[in-house]
């Protein structure tokens, strides 16, 4: 019997790396002779980059980049070697991770960081470089980024702009003498599951900014300063990319990639699952088990239970997910090639709890759901 495991990781628990293992585990104690094969998954958010890390039998290294705030902080970032690609995860230089709830601004939050960790990877020799930009912390349409890939900007009086989103309201002129020519000769892909656009009602600062700490004031305020830097940004490069779907993603990154660097956007989940060759995995499974933290109506929306069962419905392979939660309107996920979801629990905890015991809980489903196939296996022959 052949089982491919590919679930997402569960948030402050387990990575994908390690949900995997718990999963064979369980497995392993109905099925001793089964053939696990362990593909970690991600959809572009927070553990993209240790997914791909362990199904490629990739590279961790690490900068010291500045965070959101300016803070000096430790961000990794992921290599291999023999595609020359860099895997960049934006949460980890400028996400809502490194934050607390009460330091959040999405006004005064820059992506430098992230461009740093851009540079790191084109001094490695980068032919190709995977932004995963899910949880970021900034609102700044992706100036800080590059800043720190040399685009300079200034003010009326010609002082160096202030980082963050809210300055660029008093940008006054745009630099990209200095700016980095490598970043002409490298691949960008930006894993990115939204669509929005960079400005409006369905732009970044409105559908993104209160998260990130925004008042309904600031939001209007940081709206009109992204447009102004789309305006400079347009009549520097001949071309305006502000409504392009995906550039309102984390905080108008996506449009800072797609209008200086000719970045092309991906579902999240689509690069996981081809860098970890899961269509190969899944040829002649018998069974896929997939999950994720929480499992909802959301899940249609990209996340990686959704992908994974995209992918083994098209050869015919069942699908099983475990959550940690089976949340509101989960069932619609039954019409998209999931045949079966059950909650990671055996019994009321708190999610302090669940977190801590998550790996034999998930061995305990695990082996549950093995005892429940092998029954219905014995009942069909």
């Amino acid at each position: 019997m052949k089982i491919v495991i590919a679930p997402d990781s569960f948030k402050d628990s387990l990575s994908a790396e390690g949900v995997a293992d718990a999963i064979a585990l369980g497995l392993a104690q109905v099925w001793p002779q089964a053939q696990l094969l362990k593909c970690p998954m991600a959809d572009g958010g927070e553990g993209t980059m240790e997914a791909i890390i362990a199904a490629c039998s990739g590279e961790l290294r690490r900068e010291q980049v500045q965070g959101p705030l300016g803070e000096p902080v430790q961000a990794g970032w992921g290599w291999l070697a023999e595609s020359r690609t860099a895997i960049i995860e934006m949460a980890q230089a400028s996400g809502l991770q490194l934050l607390s709830l009460a330091q959040r601004d999405a006004c005064r939050s820059s992506t430098f960081g992230t461009g740093q960790l851009i540079a790191a990877a084109l001094d490695a020799g980068a032919r190709r470089i995977i932004l995963a930009i899910g949880g970021s912390a900034t609102n700044d349409a992706g100036s800080g980024m590059l800043r720190a890939l040399g685009l300079r900007l200034f003010d009326a009086q010609g002082r160096a702009l202030a980082e963050g989103g809210l300055a660029l309201a008093r940008l006054a002129r745009l630099d990209a003498s200095g700016l980095d020519p490598r970043l002409a000769e490298v691949q960008l892909e930006v894993a990115a599951d939204v669509d929005n656009p960079l400005c409006g009602n369905n732009g970044a600062s409105a559908i993104f900014g209160p998260q990130k700490g925004a008042s309904p004031e600031q939001v209007q305020a940081l709206d009109q300063a992204l447009g102004h830097f789309a305006d400079h940004c347009a009549r520097l490069l001949g071309e305006d990319v502000r409504d392009f779907p995906g550039c309102g993603a984390a905080g108008g990154m996506g449009f800072a990639a797609k209008a200086f660097m000719q970045a092309t956007f991906r579902p999240g989940i689509d690069v996981v699952a081809e860098l970890a060759g899961l269509e190969q995995a899944v040829q002649g499974a018998d069974l896929v088990i997939t999950g994720e933290g929480r499992f909802d109506a959301q899940t249609l929306r990209g996340k990686t239970p959704f992908g994974v069962a995209r992918i083994a419905r098209r050869q015919g392979v069942p699908v099983l997910v475990i959550a940690g939660t089976l949340g509101e309107g989960y069932e619609q996920l039954y019409a998209h090639g999931i045949d079966a979801a059950f909650a990671l629990t055996n019994g009321p905890m708190s999610l302090e709890q669940a977190c801590a015991q998550a790996a034999p809980l998930l061995q305990a489903r695990a082996r549950d759901i093995a005892r429940l196939w092998r029954c219905a296996q014995a009942t069909q022959g």
